[in-house]
């Protein structure tokens, strides 16, 4: 299924490819939903196709190898699954999740500021998940204050002003834990995906560009560069792969998952590293001007390595995970058996 559906998301995610546009890519959500691949893990029920963490996973690494403008971790790993969790209609369109501290009247309207929202001025519902509550709100009914992270992709502030959510129910048990989690899988996947098109790109280059006669992939200098950046692809594919798995295996509330997931974030985050700077290494300077694609890719690692958990909290928690398993858990900690 994974293959098939991989094979899909590639060719749908080429096709829609536009290295100078920014925002929301409309007629490819509209693909995405008409695909089914907008909202690939929820149930049928919700309007999803009932899809595994897997597929989500192999859907998350294409789009983001190939920079894809639609916010599908968003609204599949994160506004369906709170809306669902709660007992509400998802809602159609766009969707995305923020946790967020919100002053609720005795009327039900709602009041206070969500940071940096991914695809804010975008999507058709946020669902807010606020204390032992779950809202979703409308984003007419909130103030936009339009922001980017430094791949362009929109980061909006909104400000809900006695704003009248357009449904409200009970957020499930470990509600907070799981979104964080979720966001966290849903951006290592992202990242995994990044870095395969920065390197993809790097290669292409390397064989394109002609100096003292020869292509520089003929260079053996050139060519350790990119052998360690495809160990980087390797080891963040491995790991955000290994993170999905376990989810999907164990489910969030398991502790294993914890592990799996920081250790996913922790690893991508490095990887982004390694791989950004491979790749602007190898193109020189054109790599760092705006007529180039390179920057699709490169912007998205360094703007998502810091979202969802940047790489200095994900250390903490494998980290701290480690000493507490002490010299004789350590072994089954990080091969995952008792």
């Amino acid at each position: 299924m994974s293959s098939e559906l991989r094979e899909l998301a590639e060719s749908v995610f080429v096709d829609a490819y536009d290295r100078d546009a920014v925002g929301l890519d409309t007629d490819l959500w509209k693909t995405c939903e008409q695909t089914g691949l907008a909202r690939m893990t929820l149930p049928e029920s919700a309007g999803g196709s009932e899809g595994t963490l897997a597929d989500a996973a192999a859907l998350l690494e294409a789009a983001g190898a190939h920079a894809a403008r639609v916010p599908l971790a968003e609204t599949d790993l994160l506004g369906g699954w709170l809306a669902h969790a709660a007992g509400l209609d998802v809602p159609d369109g766009p969707l995305v999740a923020v946790a967020a501290d919100l002053d609720v009247a005795a009327d039900g309207t709602v009041s206070g500021t969500l940071p940096r929202v991914p695809w804010g001025r975008a999507v058709s519902t946020v669902v807010v998940l606020t204390g032992a509550r779950v809202v979703v709100l409308s984003p007419s009914a909130l103030t936009v204050h339009e922001g980017t992270n430094v791949a362009e992709e929109p980061r909006d502030t909104l400000v809900a002003s006695g704003a009248t959510p357009l449904a409200a129910g009970d957020a499930p048990d470990g509600a907070a834990e799981e979104l964080a989690l979720r966001a966290a899988l849903g951006r290592s996947l992202l990242l995994a995906g990044a870095a395969r098109g920065a390197l993809a790109r790097s290669i292409g280059y390397a064989g394109e560009r002609v100096q003292f006669g020869r292509p520089i992939a003929k260079f053996q200098a050139v060519q350790q560069q990119l052998a360690e950046a495809g160990s980087e692809v390797a080891a963040a594919a491995a790991a955000s792969a290994a993170a999905a798995r376990t989810a999907s295996d164990r489910g969030f509330a398991d502790d294993a998952t914890t592990f799996a997931i920081a250790a996913a974030k922790s690893r991508c985050g490095a990887s982004a590293t390694a791989v950004a700077r491979i790749a602007h290494q190898v193109h020189g300077a054109i790599g760092f001007t705006r007529e180039h694609d390179l920057r699709l890719t490169t912007t998205r690692l360094w703007a998502w390595r810091d979202e969802d958990g940047n790489d200095s909290y994900w250390n903490g928690v494998v980290g701290t995970r480690a000493l507490n398993a002490g010299p004789d858990g350590l072994w089954p900690l990080v091969t995952g058996t008792p």
